[in-house]
């Protein structure tokens, strides 16, 4: 039996195998509308209902077949989970009954999924944009639907536009349709779970980076990103030797407007990246890796419901961090990972040690979603598969089990039981007994049900991590003085990006800086002006510690050119804490408000109002 506490839809009783969308996209009413048809099939016997997730979107009509019209209710709205939408059929249905449902909608301005820019929004200023964001139980918002994980479905979709429209799916053709409108038509023949659909629109151009891969962008800046990512071939064909054949067809990119609230999104055959990632020196594009990387965690094999999230992304770092050390070095990946590290336990600071969502598989029964999001099933995850690997002999004998995971659960939707089974099975079958009574030894209730960091600290490589480790021991034992002559530009000049981030996550470690101190760090250093979005957040995040009042002005400037939360949700806390700066965080976030993505403007609001 399917289970999947963030979702109304009756989905052991009836399922969806195929959607369509065909809509109109109306910049002006700023509105999606038109209808989606979904192909459903009776799993059970006496099915007289549909129940479908849906979150302030309007429904107009339901037919049944071709023309017969349908009753339906709206339940009362949760905050959490939005309206169960109630179908009757028209008579009960018994186990394989295939039939299509039609319903006409059209979207709201509350629609969580969906952001609309006004040109002021966007790079060119000329031309308004168009972007989705379905993950985790936002495609609700965006279309009527069984909004689980736990089904997977193709589909199809007709869009009538004024500008460029695109999907995750594959462009099967574009025409004219009059009023200016052109139809675009799109096929996704993979099956993916719904928070994968994804639409966006707008001022757009191509520019083709690989034999499987185009970069979209506004015009303006679709010449930094061509270059920016134009290892992105590399990145996939690592993938695919490590794991199993790229199944998708193509790996777009788009590179969405500021406001964008994600590092990136997987979306099949169109990932989704921030502009913040534009640094110039393609010292950021490990986001692409692990984006290229859920192609096969992820998109094939996803996780069940939202409380087996790290199946997605813990197996995705892991992938990436694979594919990064094959690319850059064992050395780099080492160097990521003690980064990761840092990530995890300042979420579990953030959240509290004890905080029962810091648990790997968290109960998420009343919970929304994205209430759970940090980076806990990302390098909590990571790190339970790197012991792993370790404990069993290293990955000689875990990266065969890599590619056996992936052929085994492609095209599925698992829990952790599920893995947890094949992972010893795979290891018993292959390399005998041994490798069975080392997993059973395994703390597997500390790591997969126990709050707070994971019961074992991994060891990595320090080669990159030492010089970081002891500037920041230097600057730490100067703290007192007045003078900071044993200290030069020199410091960092070797320094790449990345190891500029350890260095000021180590400083931040130890007792926040004097002000003089902050004063001569930015001097020698010249990190306010640093444009790369990594060193700039942990920064200012450094001086917001100290209650640095100098950079306050360019912590408001961030956090209002650019919407990603990784950046903004610390940035705005931190600010809001300072003495002086509550009142500065509170007016620059209702300023901007309707800068950010509502996904992102809901989360500030909960962290600071």
């Amino acid at each position: 039996m399917l289970y999947d506490p963030s979702s109304y839809a009756n989905i052991n009783d009836v399922q969806t195998t195929h959607l369509h969308l065909d809509l109109t996209v109306d910049f002006t009413k700023k509105v999606l509308s038109g209808s989606v048809t979904l192909d459903l099939v009776a799993v059970v016997s006496d099915v007289s209902n549909v129940i479908l997730d849906t979150r302030h979107v309007d429904v107009r009509s339901v037919h049944y077949g071709t023309n017969t019209s349908l009753k339906f209710s709206l339940d009362p709205d949760d905050e959490r989970f939005g309206s169960a939408l109630r179908i009757a059929l028209p008579s009960s249905l018994q186990t394989g009954t295939k039939f299509k449902l039609t319903i006409g909608y059209q979207t709201t301005s509350a629609c969580t999924a969906v952001q609309w820019l006004e040109p002021s929004q966007t790079v060119g200023k000329k031309f308004p944009y168009l972007f989705t964001q379905c993950q985790a139980i936002h495609a609700r918002s965006l279309v009527p639907c069984q909004d689980s994980p736990s089904l997977k479905v193709t589909y199809s979709a007709t869009i009538r536009s004024h500008y460029r429209a695109l999907m995750s799916a594959i462009g099967t053709g574009e025409s004219e349709a009059g009023d200016g409108y052109k139809v675009y038509t799109f096929e996704q023949k993979t099956k993916i779970p719904s928070y994968l659909l994804a639409l966006a629109a707008g001022n757009l151009v191509g520019r083709q980076i690989g034999p499987r891969s185009t970069v979209w962008t506004e015009p303006e800046v679709i010449e930094s990103a061509a270059w920016e990512f134009a290892d992105t071939e590399k990145f996939v064909a690592t993938g695919e030797n490590l794991l199993t054949p790229y199944e998708w067809r193509k790996y777009d990119l788009l590179v969405l407007p500021p406001s964008f609230p994600y590092g990136g999104m997987e979306n099949p055959c169109l990932t989704y990246v921030t502009p913040t990632l534009l640094a110039g020196d393609r010292s950021l594009v490990d986001v692409v890796a692990h984006e290229i990387s859920h192609s096969w965690t992820g998109n094939l094999v996803t996780n069940a419901n939202w409380e087996h999230m790290w199946l997605n992304e813990g197996w995705t770092v892991f992938v990436e961090r694979k594919i990064v050390g094959r690319v850059e070095g064992e050395a780099y990946k080492q160097f990521r990972s003690i980064i990761g590290w840092r990530e995890l336990e300042d979420s579990i600071k953030q959240f509290g040690s004890s905080n029962p969502l810091t648990a790997l598989t968290p109960n998420l029964k009343g919970v929304d979603p994205d209430d759970s999001f940090s980076s806990v099933p990302y390098e909590k995850g990571f790190n339970f598969l790197y012991y792993i690997e370790h404990i069993v002999g290293g990955p000689k004998y875990f990266e065969p089990y890599m590619k056996a995971h992936v052929e085994n659960f492609a095209g599925k939707s698992i829990t952790t039981d599920d893995w947890k089974a094949f992972l010893f099975s795979f290891m018993e079958n292959n390399y005998g007994a041994e490798k069975r009574a080392v997993l059973e030894k395994i703390d597997w209730e500390a790591w997969l049900h126990a709050p707070g960091l994971p019961p074992v600290r991994n060891e990595f490589d320090q080669t990159l991590a030492k010089a970081c480790s002891e500037l920041a021991e230097r600057w730490d034992a100067a703290r007192n003085k007045t003078t900071f002559e044993e200290f030069s530009p020199d410091d960092v000049k070797n320094f790449s990006s990345l190891q500029k981030v350890v260095f000021i996550q180590r400083l931040s470690e130890y007792p926040p800086l004097p002000q003089n101190a902050i004063r001569e760090l930015d001097r020698l250093y010249q990190l306010t002006s640093i444009v790369n979005s990594e060193i700039r957040f942990r920064w200012q995040e450094l001086c917001l510690l100290a209650e640095y009042e100098p950079i306050f002005p360019h912590v408001v400037k961030f956090v209002t050119e650019q919407g990603r939360m990784k950046f903004v949700r610390p940035l705005y806390r931190l600010l809001n804490r300072c003495k002086n700066g509550s009142e500065l965080a509170k007016k620059t976030f209702r300023e901007h408000r309707s800068f950010y993505h509502p996904i992102a403007a809901g989360m500030i609001s909960k962290d600071i109002l």
